[in-house]
């Protein structure tokens, strides 16, 4: 993984290292004991691991420092995304859990009362939160799909609709809904709302999908949400949706990179040792060009993802780096597992080693977070609007 002169500053580097060393000794032995397909590990096991990562100065790295979190920059985010993905749970449950679940970043837009009620118990106690955007009608426009409806009744709003593919929203504490206050297709009439679990009138269903962790359908049935629980303006549920998506490709396409990188090395590893025809597959020109395109794509798409946390760190708007790097980030790492599969072969699909479920959760994350399709999208407008000028 070096990239040549050009170096981490050393305090990222430091961390990068404690991290990966802790994922190393403490995390893959205990996640070898859990089924191949496991969504969570046991609390008896990961209690300790997340005093260890609390102590380490690893835990919820997303959140600012005066909530409680690490507090680090995108650039450290997408440092440690990466490290933290390199388990067999790595794709939703970062570290298996052992760095804590980051409430999601809309919550510190929100008033004092509602970071005191909401935020900092997540980041304490470990609330389990969801985020519902999408919905049946699509996910992909949020300002014309969204046809979940909020309506005001008094000190109160009362929500009725359906959203769809949302992750954890069965055992979830609380959650953040977007719903339509104005007219359908406009940008200004979706507002954002915290919603307690449990709350009267809101129920979930599995979806069953290709990966292990399910998401869910929720339906929202005159549920009532009081108006102190309104984030934001109303009609302000659009930007903090855009912030929110945009910020948080940058970890989320740097976590598929620790994943790819795992499977390479277990492949490399793997063709050092097997022999066909009488020679090692190591000295196939075959897989030597599998590895070397492999690890082309993968320096390339790391150094995307880095730019895209640069500029935000900088206070520029990360918006289309980060759309840059989303893309080929998850293309760069399903590709590369799926060499990975390959080199392997027959041992490459079984569950003995973990490479046949990250190629079937890496499926998923060309999807979410914004299919790469609408991120060339993003990409192609702006090159269009300024002339192809940087």
């Amino acid at each position: 993984m070096s990239l040549g002169a050009w170096q981490l500053p050393e305090e990222l580097r430091m961390m990068q290292e404690t991290a990966r060393r802790f994922m190393a000794s403490e995390v893959w032995p205990l996640e070898e004991k859990l089924p191949h397909d496991a969504v969570e590990m046991p609390p008896e096991m990961l209690a300790p691991l997340q005093d260890r990562a609390r102590r380490l100065g690893l835990w919820c790295y997303r959140t600012p420092e005066q909530y409680g979190g690490a507090g680090l920059n995108l650039l450290g985010q997408a440092i440690l995304a990466e490290e933290a993905a390199r388990c067999r749970m790595g794709a939703y449950i970062p570290a298996c859990g052992a760095f804590g679940a980051d409430p999601p970043n809309a919550i510190w837009e929100g008033t004092p009362d509602q970071i005191a009620r909401y935020g900092i118990p997540g980041v304490q106690q470990g609330k389990r939160i969801f985020v519902a955007i999408s919905e049946p009608s699509g996910g992909s426009d949020p300002a014309r799909a969204i046809r979940t409806r909020a309506e005001k009744k008094g000190d109160r709003y009362v929500i009725n609709g359906q959203k769809m593919w949302i992750t954890g929203a069965a055992k979830a504490d609380w959650g953040i809904v977007f719903a339509r206050t104005g007219p359908g297709g406009d940008r200004g009439g979706i507002t954002c709302f915290i919603v307690d679990g449990g709350t009267k009138g809101m129920t979930t269903r599995e979806i069953p999908v290709i990966r292990a962790y399910a998401p869910y359908e929720v339906f929202f049935d005159d549920v009532e949400v009081p108006e102190e629980n309104r984030l934001g303006g109303e009609g302000a549920g659009f930007s903090i949706c855009e912030k929110w998506l945009v910020e948080g490709r940058i970890p989320y396409a740097a976590g598929t990179l620790g994943i790819a990188q795992a499977a390479l090395e277990i492949a490399i590893e793997w063709v050092k040792q097997r022999e066909t025809f009488r020679s090692k597959l190591a000295d196939k020109q075959a897989i030597q060009w599998m590895i070397a395109d492999s690890e082309i794509e993968l320096r390339s798409a790391r150094l995307l993802v880095w730019q895209a946390a640069w500029e935000a760190d900088l206070g520029r708007n990360p918006k289309i780096a980060a759309s840059i790097a989303k893309v080929a980030a998850t293309e760069t790492a399903h590709r590369v597992v799926d060499r990975c599969v390959q080199m392997l072969g027959g041992l490459g699909v079984a569950k003995a080693v973990p490479l046949e479920r990250w190629f079937r959760e890496l499926r998923i994350k060309r999807i979410g977070e914004g299919p790469s399709e609408v991120q060339r999208m993003v990409v192609a407008r702006h090159m269009l609007s300024t002339g192809g000028r940087n």
